[in-house]
């Protein structure tokens, strides 16, 4: 009778495994954030041309888009089963520690203070904080020239707190809640620069109505490692994660999708960056 029930048990175990595996779903599954089925909720940032945007017709483009929705693929879960989730510099930490998503792709630089509350794969990019100003001026050739000029970018992000304490202390630094504010006052001159990553300015800059007002004035502040954000301790997840960035790499999506993206703004991208988290 023992033997039975045990032989009973392990059957049930495994039509339930094979269950899970035929809906996509393993410990990448996203049940858990709320959303059920087979669906998986992935963190991105919407006004980033370039890297991710939320379009006009409600679709989204850009190079971490293109990064998620590969990664997703790779962990069991189709283009149609990713549920986008906007994820602001500010709220990225609370997003996946509370669930809210199961990773994020957003510019999400790696560094030690974030590793302290996320864990991260990667990375999968190498970007370097640069500046943008209007195309007609010529008096921001380097970092020193801001301690006299009004300077934006974002809330939470690593160039504001670079240029902050680093770089150029006494420019008038306005911080923003997204990157499209700060450029609509570069247009319209109520601020002189925009400080953020190269790739994230290229995006703006390679924009059809952006064409011949803004250029980049070239300066490499920092070395940017964009990082998949996942809960921190979800070492199986990170290690699927690696893989897929790693084939992506290899069977020359990666490239596909930087061309893709940043090619308009003839941005010249660094080699895809050896994966060191979680090695």
């Amino acid at each position: 009778m023992k033997l039975h029930k045990a032989t009973a048990a392990a059957a049930a175990a495994l039509v339930l495994s094979l269950t899970a595996t035929a809906c996509g779903g393993d410990s990448a599954d996203d049940g858990d954030s709320g959303d059920g089925g087979g669906k998986i909720t992935i963190g991105i940032k919407f006004d980033q041309p370039g890297l991710g945007l939320k379009t006009p017709d409600g679709t989204f483009a850009g190079f971490d888009v293109d990064v998620a929705t590969y990664v997703a693929k790779e962990l069991g879960y189709d283009a149609k089963d990713i549920v986008w989730k906007e994820s602001p510099s500010a709220e990225r930490e609370n997003l996946i520690s509370n669930g809210d998503v199961k990773f994020v792709v957003a510019s999400y630089s790696i560094t030690d203070e974030r590793k302290q509350k996320v864990d991260f794969a990667g990375p999968y990019f190498l970007a370097h904080q640069d500046l943008l100003v209007r195309a007609d001026d010529s008096s921001i050739t380097k970092v020193e020239d801001l301690n006299s000029k009004k300077l934006c970018s974002v809330t939470g992000s690593t160039s504001a707190q670079n240029v902050k304490e680093k770089l150029a202390p006494k420019a008038d630094l306005l911080e923003n809640g997204g990157y499209s504010e700060c450029l609509t006052g570069l247009e319209n001159k109520a601020v002189d620069a925009l400080t953020t990553d190269n790739s994230i300015l290229a995006g703006y800059a390679a924009q059809k109505e952006h064409q011949g007002k803004f250029k980049l004035v070239g300066l490499k502040l920092s070395d940017e490692n964009y990082g998949i954000g996942l809960k921190k301790g979800d070492t199986e997840l990170q290690s699927k994660i690696n893989a897929a960035l790693t084939k992506m790499e290899s069977d020359g999506s990666w490239q596909k999708a930087v061309t893709a993206n940043f090619g308009p703004a003839n941005y010249e991208n660094e080699p895809a960056p050896k994966i060191t988290e979680g090695s």
